[in-house]
């Protein structure tokens, strides 16, 4: 097995405090379309207190579309920290500036949730960390996939061994492409920029498989990556790849992680295969299993998961109030990212060489 050499343990973070009131949090960008997640949430135990953005067009929608006072924006993050008091940092802003948010609130002890995935860069993602572990305070990384109830069945179904040993998993992830399914144009404006982004399709949905199947294989590292990127619409998307096959060597197992703008329609499912069958996890919550006894193949109910897994924001509510560990390994934790990180970087090296890179070229 290969292997990374970071700390196992959970953050032991000290700044827990009475929950008497919703956690303040506070909003880096607005040019990220995830941001509605937050935006759009019902939830009284998590209260925006401050945004700080500076595109005028995505300040000008926001606040017709959400009806946003103009006490909450600000110019810069000593603003925000200084006149709204944010207990936490959720952070819709371009990838490469991942680490400046990090750089600022981190030292100050205030926990930072980032979207996927958690840098442009190998080298950005470790000084992340460092600071991250250096201050004792959390950081997190937010895929849409650790909220499925499926991510957690599966993982349950595979650690069970009752369907032996896994010989492959498949990952499936992206759509027909952001512009065709009406992404803003703050978003696309950065999505699509290769030093904003890092790449194209290959971060973007790339990450979604590197993390599963790290946390999947409890963090083992693969012995090395191949990765094809193409442009089959480079009139759309003339600076960046828009499909990607990557391949991830395992001694007992081979990972292919298929990250495309060029779908036919949405997708995020994964297809795990064991010794003795096969589980298909469709969405968040549709799972089918076939049985390769029985020959049959039939619809599986994943378990109802705890409210922190199916929501990021309740997760850093009580990872403040209740105190609340995050193990670094986890799928929003460093060790499993810094993997993550790792695997895009060769993955990239590897599409633009031609050629197959070993684990311990990085």
């Amino acid at each position: 097995m290969c292997c990374l050499l970071f700390t196992t343990a959970p953050f032991a973070y000290s700044q827990q405090k009475e929950a008497s009131k919703p956690l303040r949090l506070g909003i880096i960008g607005l040019v990220h379309d995830h941001v509605h997640w937050i935006l759009n949430r019902k939830g009284k135990d998590v209260k925006v207190v401050g945004i700080v953005e500076t595109n005028a067009s995505a300040i000008a929608k926001m606040k017709e579309r959400y009806k946003l006072h103009d006490s909450l924006f600000f110019e810069t993050y000593e603003e925000l920290l200084n006149k709204a008091k944010p207990e936490a940092i959720s952070a819709f802003n371009e990838t490469n500036e991942h680490l400046e948010v990090a750089a600022y609130f981190l030292p100050k002890k205030i926990p930072v949730m980032v979207e996927k995935p958690m840098a442009t860069s190998l080298e950005a993602a470790e000084k992340m960390a460092e600071l991250s572990r250096h201050h004792n305070t959390p950081l997190l990384v937010n895929y849409e996939t650790s909220w499925y109830e499926s991510t957690y069945e599966t993982q349950r179904m595979v650690q069970s061994g009752e369907f032996g040993a896994l010989t492959k998993m498949v990952f499936n992830t992206g759509h027909m492409g952001p512009i065709e399914i009406g992404c803003s144009p703050e978003f696309l404006e950065w999505l699509t920029d290769p030093i904003k982004n890092g790449a194209g399709a290959l971060t973007d949905f790339g990450c979604y498989g590197a993390n599963l199947a790290t946390w999947m294989l409890n963090q083992q590292t693969p012995e090395s990556v191949t990765a094809i990127s193409k442009q089959t619409k480079p009139h759309m998307y003339p600076k960046v790849d828009d499909d990607n096959t990557i391949i991830l060597e395992y001694p007992d197992l081979q990972v292919v992680i298929q990250a495309s703008w060029n779908w036919t329609h949405h997708r995020k499912d994964m297809e795990v295969y064991l010794n003795k069958a096969s589980i298909y996890a469709l969405d968040a919550t549709r799972m089918r299993l076939l049985d390769y006894d029985s020959g049959t193949e039939h619809a599986h109910k994943p378990q109802a998961i705890e409210a922190h897994l199916k929501d990021p924001f309740r997760l850093l509510y009580e990872m403040v109030y209740q105190g609340r560990t995050l193990e670094a390994s986890s799928l929003y934790g460093l060790e499993n990212n810094l993997i993550v990180s790792k695997i895009l970087e060769l993955a990239k090296r590897s599409a633009a060489e031609g050629r197959t890179i070993k684990w311990n070229e990085g």
